[in-house]
């Protein structure tokens, strides 16, 4: 049996994200770059050509079902479009109750370039939820004020720009500050 056949049998002829069933072909789920059964989900036209860049959001409220795939590499692809869209509240909801094991997480991290995910001066993954201190005095646009450093932030959010945090500080202060002069708490 052929791995694409192994891999058309796992699947029963749909893919494996959105579970339509035309032009199914095999994707290597990266960083790994061999066909294996353990290693690729089969996918439709539609998400291979959307998978590293989503343009169609609600294409992708697929991955409400298949992020509950038993099989590794679908839920790492599933936890990455998830990440992906995490503006989305429909998506952050189903991210916050995605489970992986640290082995499937540490796949699925590693395939994400850094410009998907904020990360903090020392390189550590920022998430919705998490407390930050400012690591350095910083102008803030249009005034006079400056956010010190220090300066906690807590129960931050991730917009539209990943590399963009928000949250309350000072008394209940909105603000956004850039990701790289924070550290998580």
């Amino acid at each position: 049996m052929t791995i694409e056949t192994t891999l058309l049998d796992r699947c029963k002829f749909k893919c494996e994200l959105c579970s339509s069933d035309g032009n199914l072909t095999p994707y290597i789920v990266p960083p790994h770059s061999h066909l294996t059964v353990d290693h690729c989900v089969m996918l439709c036209e539609t998400c291979s050509h959307e998978i590293d860049e989503p343009s169609d959001i609600n294409h992708w409220r697929c991955l409400n079902d298949s992020m509950w795939s038993q099989v590794p590499a679908v839920q790492v692809l599933a936890w990455r479009q998830l990440t992906r869209l995490n503006t989305e509240a429909w998506a952050q909801d189903a991210l916050d109750m995605m489970y992986l094991e640290e082995e499937t997480l540490n796949w699925a991290m590693q395939g994400m370039s850094d410009e998907d995910k904020p990360l903090d001066c020392n390189g550590v993954e920022l998430k919705k939820g998490d407390d930050v201190t400012v690591i350095k005095d910083l102008p803030v646009r249009g005034t006079n004020q400056v956010i010190k450093q220090g300066t906690v932030i807590r129960g931050i959010s991730i917009g539209d720009d990943p590399k963009l945090v928000s949250g309350k500080a000072n008394g209940g202060q909105s603000m956004y500050v850039i990701a790289e002069y924070c550290r998580k708490k």
